[in-house]
């Protein structure tokens, strides 16, 4: 079994709306609960404060606060899983030497998403609508059919709309039919990607012809007060022009892998270390523009539900390298866009190194090209 999740978009009333913006913020402020209670047991007692402790809280919490009474037993419940979660991870990271970054209070607009720990109670499909404990039947946009069993769902607010995200178990995926076809994949700048055939997918660089709207927008936002009522409006128009980037963006990312995992049976991808890359001041939006880790998880996501093989492939020299005879380039840097070697071999410098990714995979194996 696998789970899988799908999002649908809410088209909540006015008063819906309201009475949504009300559980959300019920739950921040008890999120800042949970944290403010495990930091000071630990500053003045030295004693630790468990899941269960917080959960038992939460149940007095609800029967003190009127506002908190609209909000559904388990889903406090849930943030407490929230904190719990924060809590280990920052654990984690302070065993393995990394930067900690302590659990952090959360601002209105860092704290977008309240949760269902079982469909069922708190949460049920009601006919087309979404019956929700305190709020009523709200309307939901189906823009795609609702597959498998339904676990846990969330509710979600991003750029000022609403959004209900559930967590469906299904079946194991079916495995695709072979092709026999193998593929390399060049990550770069110029363009999105260049595979191994020679074919170039172009990026449309949705950032950068966005720039001059982002521009004007937050020159906007920041003219207005803070804390009034016009700021938090163009708050919200520039969140919906950056989703708006985003979204183009995934779209885009998520047809190319579905074509590639479709079409081959075992796909080389270079294993880019993006942290490093976006160190490069000269590149870095650029890089950030293309998307590439997400493109690398989608890649990931999709081939294993085809039954398709991924090979990440260390990248080193696959630019510098001739795919031909193996001879290393001199003098090659990024201004060179196009390769000669003195075995004959002529051809755009981002198809020799998709070649050389591919190669790396086949050869060590004996498969042939």
């Amino acid at each position: 079994m696998q789970l899988k999740t799908f999002k649908y978009r809410l088209r909540p009333t006015p008063s819906q709306e309201k009475q949504l913006g009300q559980v959300l913020d019920a739950c921040r402020h008890w999120y800042n609960m949970c944290i403010e209670e495990r930091k000071v047991a630990w500053e003045h007692e030295k004693r630790g404060v468990s899941k269960v402790e917080q959960e038992k809280t939460g149940i007095r919490y609800r029967a003190a606060f009127t506002k908190a009474q609209a909000v559904f037993s388990q889903t406090m419940q849930v943030v407490c899983d929230d904190v719990d979660k924060a809590y280990q991870a920052f654990f984690r990271r302070v065993k393995a030497g990394q930067t900690s970054g302590y659990p952090r209070f959360k601002g209105y607009q860092h704290f977008d998403s309240f949760g269902f720990k079982q469909y069922g109670a708190g949460i049920k499909i009601d006919g087309r609508r979404l019956k929700l404990f305190g709020i009523g039947r709200v309307r939901v946009f189906w823009h795609r059919p609702l597959e498998g069993k339904i676990k846990t769902a969330r509710i979600r607010r991003i750029a000022g709309k609403w959004y209900v995200c559930f967590s469906c178990e299904l079946p194991d995926p079916v495995t695709l039919e072979p092709t026999g076809h193998q593929v390399g994949i060049d990550l770069n700048v110029e363009n999105l990607l260049t595979d191994s055939q020679g074919e170039r997918v172009e990026s449309p660089k949705h950032y950068r012809e966005s720039q001059a709207k982002l521009r004007i927008a937050q020159r906007a936002m920041q003219r207005k007060n803070r804390g009034g009522k016009n700021r938090r409006k163009a708050l919200v128009r520039l969140q919906r022009l950056q989703q708006h980037i985003k979204n183009q963006r995934q779209d885009l990312l998520n047809k190319v892998a579905h074509t590639y995992t479709q079409a081959n049976d075992m796909i080389a991808l270079e294993d880019l270390q993006i942290a490093n890359m976006v160190r490069n001041r000269h590149l870095s939006k650029s890089i950030l523009d293309q998307g590439w880790g997400y493109l690398r998880n989608r890649f990931v996501a999709k081939a294993a539900n085809a039954g398709r093989q991924l090979v990440l492939v260390n990248p080193a020299y696959t630019s510098k390298t001739c795919s031909s005879c193996g001879q290393l380039f001199q003098d090659f840097d990024l201004s060179v866009r196009w390769v000669h070697c003195d075995c004959g071999l002529s051809l755009a410098r981002d198809h020799n190194s998709a070649i050389n990714i591919l190669n790396r995979v086949l050869e060590p194996v004996g498969m042939p090209l």
